[in-house]
């Protein structure tokens, strides 16, 4: 009778939602293929009927770093980067020209302009507190006639800052002469950038590098088919890397790019990817060997407005992910936490109720700094303590509209 009842007892537990959800727990070599990366009792069946204003609100320090919303969609900001580098706070995005969509001087602050033009160039300012933020200067200087440049990102190597950026063929970077290029201040007063040299042939970094577990520099890399790699090397010199596919874009399934990748707590890699064949779903990947190979794209659970995003290990431990998680749009801005990088639990709301897109987050001095554009005319700043985070209380249950 005992054995009977242990039975039944273990029977019924491993046919709960609990059990099962365990069971399915991702992990890097045992159970890739799971597609659990949001849990919780607040976690609907179907985003697309979620309330996303129900989500707990995070109190922030609000700043506008550049803003074009005065030329009535015809100039763009977008590709938004920060870093902390010799004292001061530096951003960089992409600044070109936009095509208009629209008459009303009214409407066209939130509608996103027709961007990637021709003649493109590449923007910075510098802050003391992460939300005052000087003037606007140009960083890589014009392009070659028919070519444009797109912002991407800051890379602090040897103590050294970098800025890199990539040269496309306008209006769209897919094709021949994509390149992507590194400046260094120049000496006079840090308001001035020098060609430092090509990183790396027909190549658009998604961020720039970080360290692996081993110490060498890992980014990734999408070629002029949108085919998605990643660059392992970076140490020897600015242009030596060993190049490693991941997914071809022109998979039936899905449209993989934009990949951001996190070391996890057993030092292997997770990589997720935005699908631009619209699942509203973000696809994930693992790596056990350092970058080297990649397990095949699985979808998961997590939502995704088609859009990039940005994640963060915490020097506390946890893991964060900046993004539009709305599958519907590209509105709110959300920030989505977990305690091992495999599963986040929470989400909070950031910013919305207008369109905002391409977030990137870092941390310093127990505050996190999310530069964000919105409809690609403004280069904004939000400051979050960090604290605020452990105050989130999710809802017992999903909110629908």
């Amino acid at each position: 009778m005992k054995k009977t009842l242990i039975t039944w007892l273990l029977l019924y537990w491993l046919q709960s939602p609990v059990c099962s959800q365990n069971l399915n727990y991702p992990h890097p070599s045992t159970n890739p293929k799971s597609s659990l990366m949001l849990q919780g009792d607040w976690v609907p069946e179907d985003f697309k009927q979620f309330d996303f204003s129900s989500l707990p609100k995070i109190p922030s320090e609000h700043s506008i770093v550049s803003d074009v919303r005065y030329a009535w969609g015809r100039k763009t900001n977008q590709h938004n980067y920060l870093t902390f580098y010799d004292g001061r706070f530096w951003a960089m995005w992409s600044d070109g020209p936009g095509v208009h969509r629209s008459e009303d001087p009214i409407k066209h602050r939130d509608i996103v302009p027709g961007h990637d033009q021709p003649g493109q160039l590449i923007s910075y300012s510098t802050s003391e507190d992460g939300i005052n933020w000087t003037e606007p200067r140009d960083l890589a200087g014009p392009p070659d006639d028919g070519f444009g440049w797109i912002a991407r990102g800051f890379w602090i190597r040897n103590g050294e800052l970098l800025a890199l950026a990539t040269r496309y063929n306008a209006p769209s970077y897919r094709g021949e002469g994509l390149q992507l290029h590194a400046y260094e201040l120049a000496t006079e007063g840090n308001k001035s950038w020098k060609h430092k040299g090509l990183v790396f042939d027909n190549a658009m970094n998604n961020f720039p590098p970080k360290k692996l577990p081993n110490g060498e520099w890992m980014m990734s890399r999408r070629d002029k088919n949108s085919d998605v790699y990643m660059l392992i090397g970076g140490t020897e010199s600015i242009g030596k890397w060993e190049n490693y596919p991941i997914v071809s874009y022109q998979n039936r399934e899905f449209g993989a790019e934009e990949p951001y990748w996190m070391v996890l707590p057993d030092n292997n890699i997770v990589a997720w990817f935005r699908d631009n064949k619209r699942s509203g779903n973000l696809y994930r990947s693992f790596s056990t060997d350092n970058g080297r190979t990649w397990t095949p794209l699985v979808k998961t659970n997590f939502p995704d407005a088609t859009s990039k995003f940005s994640g963060l290990k915490l020097k506390d431990g946890r893991y964060v992910l900046v993004s539009n998680s709305n599958p519907l749009k590209r509105d709110p801005l959300t920030i989505a936490i977990s305690d091992d990088g495999l599963v986040f639990t929470k989400m909070g709301y950031l910013v919305g109720g207008r369109h905002i897109d391409y977030p990137h987050v870092m941390e310093h001095e127990g505050s996190l700094y999310i530069a964000f554009g919105g409809a690609k005319q403004t280069v904004e700043v939000l400051k979050i303590e960090i604290s605020e985070l452990d105050k989130l209380e999710m809802p017992p249950k999903p909110k629908t509209k």
